[in-house]
C-alpha cells in the first residue's frame, strides 16, 4: 500500500510542470553564497581595528566679531586687516581697498584644495577694485565677492557652515561700528 501512495506521488510529480520562475532583476534579493556561515567565518561579525594618522575634519572658521581694530576669529583676536583661509588666518598687508592687487590676492591660488570663493570686506562701504586684480581671479577660477566688512564677515560665516572652501579678505570697519556674537550660535 505504501509503495502504491509512493508510486501515485512519483507520477504526480513528474507529470507537474514547474512553476513559471521570476527574472533574475525582479529578486528581491539574490544569495551570493550557498551556504550559511558562521560568525568565525564572515568579515561581518570580524572586528576592524582602525588607526586615525591624522585628523581631516579640522574645525571650520567662523568670525565672531569685529571692530574698527580688527576680528575675532574662534575665540582669537587678529588686528588689522586679516585674510582667512579653509584652515588657518594671516594678517594681509593692505591699507584700504586701493592697496589690493594681484600679489595681495595670490595666497588664494596656491592652496590646495583650490578656493571656489574669496569675500572682500572693504570697510563701512563697499568699494571697486581694479578690473585686472578681479580678471586674474575669474582667470584663475576662483569667483570674488566683493562687500562692505559687516556683510562680508556674514557672507564668509554663511559659506563655511554649508562646507564651502571660502576665504576672506578683510579690511576692519573704520569709527566705532562694532558686532559680536557673529558666529554660528548667534541664531
Amino acid at each position: 500500500m505504501a509503495a502504491a501512495a509512493a508510486a501515485s506521488a512519483w507520477r504526480c510529480l513528474s507529470r507537474a510542470r514547474p512553476a513559471p520562475c521570476r527574472p533574475r532583476a525582479e529578486l528581491p534579493w539574490v544569495p551570493r553564497r550557498g551556504h550559511r556561515l558562521s560568525p568565525a567565518d564572515d568579515e561581518m561579525y570580524q572586528r576592524t581595528r582602525i588607526s586615525l594618522l591624522q585628523h581631516e575634519a579640522s574645525p571650520a572658521m567662523y568670525i565672531d566679531s569685529y571692530n574698527s581694530r580688527g576680528f575675532v576669529i574662534n575665540g582669537n583676536r587678529v588686528f588689522g586687516p586679516c585674510a582667512l583661509l579653509p584652515n588657518s588666518m594671516v594678517q594681509w598687508n593692505v591699507g584700504s581697498h586701493q592697496d589690493i592687487t594681484e600679489d595681495s590676492f595670490s595666497l588664494f591660488w596656491m592652496l590646495e584644495p583650490r578656493i571656489e570663493i574669496v569675500v572682500v570686506g572693504t570697510g563701512n562701504k563697499i568699494e571697486r577694485l581694479h578690473p585686472q586684480v578681479l580678471q586674474a581671479m575669474r582667470k584663475r577660477g576662483i569667483a570674488v565677492e566683493v562687500q562692505d566688512t559687516p556683510n562680508a564677515c556674514a557672507t564668509f560665516n554663511f559659506l563655511c557652515h554649508e562646507g564651502r572652501v571660502t576665504g576672506a579678505a578683510l579690511i576692519p570697519p573704520p569709527g566705532h561700528s562694532s558686532l559680536t556674537h557673529l558666529g554660528p550660535s548667534a541664531a
